[in-house]
């Protein structure tokens, strides 16, 4: 495999298996990894659903000036929130620099194990990742370069990844 000089940006709904993904591709590939939610954490010293707590449109000023932080140097894996897509801006901030991964796990299989602790957006319930993959499943597929099932194991959606890199 070539040498990657580009970061490896991983986007797609909450629970597809960024994070997890991530930090494996991460290590194979030795590169560093962020998961831009905990760095937003970590440098605002505030959970997300604190955040939040000022409305989703303050997170989403937050998370896209963190994102061009995170992006600016390459190469680095990079887990964003499930709702990057919602901002075009954070697409151009990411193509400067990006492959574009879209993680697509089934739907079925995200409502069925996510965790909502700490998910504002799914605050009011499992049943609202329906109501979030049709608002996003077509944004994701329209801002990647590549789409990755997870249909099987982490580790073998890490395995697709390095084979389409």
């Amino acid at each position: 495999m070539e040498r990657i000089d580009k970061n490896i940006v991983l986007i797609g709904m909450p629970g597809c298996g960024k994070s997890s993904i991530g930090k494996k591709l991460a290590e194979i590939l030795k590169l560093e990894f962020l998961d831009v939610d905990v760095y937003i954490e970590e440098k605002w010293n505030m959970s997300i659903p604190q955040i939040f707590e000022k409305g989703e449109a303050h997170f989403r000023q937050i998370e896209t000036r963190a994102l061009e932080e995170v992006s600016a140097e390459a190469p680095r894996v990079i887990s964003t929130g499930g709702g990057i897509v919602k901002d075009y801006r954070n697409i151009e901030i990411l193509r400067k620099n990006s492959v574009i991964i879209y993680i697509n796990r089934p739907i079925e299989a995200i409502a069925g194990d996510i965790d909502i602790e700490n998910r504002p957006l799914l605050a009011e319930g499992r049943e609202r990742v329906y109501s979030l993959y049709e608002e996003r499943h077509q944004l994701y597929e329209d801002y990647s370069d590549m789409e990755i099932q997870n249909d099987e194991s982490e580790d073998e959606a890490v395995l697709k990844i390095i084979r389409s890199l």
